[in-house]
């Protein structure tokens, strides 16, 4: 059990803690106050919400979205990315634009647009995505769309960022769900998610195929070419049995470390965020929970509708910075108003 402690530090109610490990609760975790859910869109589902000041002091949010109609799994074949805008992390956030779509056959991004990640880098803003070409997992590819500023005008890459490894390889599935970061030294550092087709097509549990891993490719240039790293994947839970894994991951340097938000997949259980750091950026520490589900800090909302699976936790983490420290922690989150999905805010105190 929890120790008293972690439960007031975090406001947590009385009779709602998770049963975790004891002194599993980050640092991180026990200073997340919700402040609520933004980008309801109606006949929407919302995910993949990437915030960022703009030179405006408003904050500016990239984030996925697909229609209703196409239900959850609507991401994989039909999701764009789109750009909103508020005067506050709190919101309300004004939709402004969908500035990635998918292009139609032949182009790799033609099915779908997913997964942002908002960064400044360079004097220029960069979008970092993820595409395919055939509205299946095996075509996932990173890309990266840049612009002068946040309003664009976006340019479009014609191919891919990083493609997957060799048949046979860990990572030879695809490359998705990217995590960037530019290093101290001057290179620019891309982590991925990827897994391998083998485990995929022969996993035993239909409802988790394969075993999610991160890798790190690293180029002398922001647009590549991008070299896997040698010692790849960089974080692997497939060890510990079990079928454990996580995705979703972010990355940031703060006080000369690499830290990393992602989440859970079984290390501790699916309803949780992990939180991990490192020194190098290459070997990281066993990850300890970063976040827990929503009823954990007192939310309180409907019950969950049978087509929602995965209601009342958190995914996609990503943060808002400001000089360099957290500021708020975005997630998405299914449920809303539209019981479709939208973004969830913590302020971090």
């Amino acid at each position: 059990m929890l120790a008293p402690f972690a439960r007031a530090a975090a406001g947590f109610s009385a009779g709602r803690l998770l049963d975790l490990p004891k002194h599993s609760l980050s640092k991180f975790s026990k200073h997340l106050k919700p402040v609520g859910r933004a980008l309801e869109l109606p006949d929407w589902y919302v995910w993949c919400n990437s915030p960022i000041y703009g030179p405006d002091g408003k904050v500016h949010v990239f984030f996925s979205r697909w229609p209703k109609a196409k239900g959850m799994g609507g991401w994989l074949n039909g999701s764009e990315i789109a750009h909103a805008v508020a005067e506050s992390p709190a919101g309300p956030f004004e939709y402004l634009e969908t500035v990635l779509a998918p292009r139609g056959l032949g182009y790799w991004d033609a099915t779908t647009c997913h997964n942002p990640s908002i960064q400044f880098v360079d004097g220029k803003y960069c979008l970092f995505f993820m595409g395919n070409s055939n509205g299946k997992t095996d075509t996932k590819r990173i890309g990266l769309a840049t612009a002068d500023s946040l309003n664009g005008p976006w340019q479009r890459p014609d191919k891919p960022l990083l493609e997957a490894g060799e048949t046979g390889a860990w990572d030879d599935h695809c490359t998705t769900n990217p995590a960037f970061i530019k290093h101290p030294n001057g290179q620019y550092w891309l982590y991925y998610k990827s897994w391998n087709t083998q485990d995929y097509l022969t996993a035993k549990d239909p409802t988790i195929r394969g075993n999610r891993k991160y890798g790190l490719a690293v180029a002398e240039q922001l647009e590549g070419p991008y070299v896997k790293y040698a010692g790849n994947p960089v974080i692997d839970f497939s060890k510990q049995g079990n079928n454990k894994q996580f995705e979703d991951a972010f990355v940031w340097r703060e006080q000369d470390r690499f830290k990393m938000l992602a989440r859970d997949m079984g290390v501790y259980n699916h309803e949780v965020g992990l939180y991990l750091e490192s020194k190098d950026g290459k070997e990281w520490t066993f990850p300890k929970v970063a976040f827990l589900p929503l009823r954990e800090y007192g939310v309180q909302e409907p019950p969950a509708p049978k087509n929602l699976k995965r209601y009342g936790r958190l995914e996609r983490p990503q943060l808002l910075m400001r000089n360099g420290k957290p500021e708020y922690l975005f997630g998405a989150s299914q449920g809303g108003k539209s019981m479709t999905a939208s973004a969830f805010v913590f302020k971090i105190t």
